[in-house]
């Protein structure tokens, strides 16, 4: 992962990209490194969170899309976690995507908002909210954190 943070900016936006989608990997690691080593708060944030959103709304639309085998190959989501996830999303609302930025539930979240049909502009305002509060905390956590041990 060393390589993404030398990458800057570019390895903050695709690690939080592949985080949201594929990879089971922290986007925090690399968004810390980055920060670390000299970046720019509010442009590591930027490229965090969009790169989070992007991958989350990737979930969203092979949901929407509703082809189960493209979501068993490239998602590795297991169809029965996946009805029960959407079982509870039913009838609560595009607000729920606020909890995408979850480990393991969030790209479940995300697809079954899909499979749902949920408005996928409402899924975007609430899911860039989530994430981007996330990452806010992270990031705040890094700077208060790394300037106590420097």
């Amino acid at each position: 992962m060393e390589y993404l943070i030398d990458y800057g900016y570019i390895g903050v936006f695709l690690a939080s990209f592949l985080a949201a989608t594929i990879l089971p990997f922290s986007s925090e690691v690399i968004l810390a490194g980055v920060l670390l080593s000299g970046g720019d708060y509010w442009a590591c944030m930027v490229a965090a969170t969009i790169g989070n959103v992007l991958g989350g709304m990737t979930c969203y639309w092979l949901g929407r899309i509703g082809k189960v085998e493209w979501i068993q190959k490239y998602l590795k989501i297991n169809i029965s976690k996946l009805l029960k996830v959407q079982h509870w999303i039913n009838n609560k609302g595009a607000w729920v995507s606020v909890l995408t930025f979850l480990p393991v539930v969030g790209d479940l979240i995300a697809v079954a908002l899909g499979f749902l049909r949920t408005n996928g502009w409402s899924v975007l305002f609430y899911m860039f909210v989530g994430k981007a509060v996330r990452y806010f905390i992270w990031m705040e956590l890094v700077y208060r954190v790394g300037n106590a041990v420097i």
